[in-house]
């Protein structure tokens, strides 16, 4: 918006009349009003073309964080973070090697894929009597799983953790030919297989 000045040199919103002292403002020129200054010239965001604040890390505008050339991602509220899964079968290979006596590999096998649930996963066989009710229940499918067999859980940075219980025949990891000492907590990544019981793989898979 353009603004006046005044015969006595006053400024004025209004071409007719002085709006600070009431002259008349015929002839007056317009003068015009100069745009705000340009921002500093200097770094600029990659991502977005916001000006960096000095050497600051993180773009002010979306977040870029020059160190890494990255956009920060978080979770959205009420969205829960991608979770691992479990495959678990009937191994044969496993079963051959274990040979444990009085044990008859299934007829017909099953397979099948679970969410690991977060902070914790019970390796072990359901029991009314002793009141387990493990989430990973293996009671129909390897009568060589403990009740109480091994525990996943989830550490605070990410990792999930197999720990054995104390079970009768030991808890494997891949191709280890010992057992994880009772109570000792060994860290896991996508596609290692845990061996429980008679015949059971369960072999883990991290989110895509």
């Amino acid at each position: 918006m353009s603004a006046y000045t005044c015969p006595k040199g006053h400024a004025s919103a209004t071409d007719d009349f002085c709006d600070t002292c009431g002259a008349r403002m015929t002839g007056a020129a317009p003068t015009a009003v100069l745009p705000p200054p340009a921002p500093p010239t200097g770094d600029l965001c990659p991502h977005c073309g916001a000006p960096r604040a000095g050497k600051g890390r993180f773009c002010e505008d979306c977040g870029f964080d020059h160190h890494t050339g990255k956009i920060p991602t978080l979770d959205l509220p009420g969205t829960p973070p991608a979770a691992w899964t479990a495959t678990i079968t009937a191994d044969r290979a496993y079963f051959e090697a274990n040979a444990i006596e009085g044990a008859d590999f299934p007829d017909n096998p099953r397979t099948r894929t679970i969410t690991l649930p977060s902070p914790q996963a019970r390796i072990g066989r359901r029991s009314a009597s002793q009141g387990t009710t493990p989430e990973i229940d293996l009671a129909d499918d390897d009568p060589g799983v403990s009740h109480n067999h091994a525990l996943l859980t989830l550490s605070v940075d990410g990792v999930w953790l197999l720990t054995d219980l104390g079970s009768t025949n030991g808890t494997y990891l891949n191709n280890d030919q010992k057992p994880l000492t009772a109570g000792h907590s060994k860290p896991l990544t996508d596609g290692d297989e845990v061996h429980v019981g008679a015949w059971t793989t369960i072999k883990l898979h991290a989110p895509a």
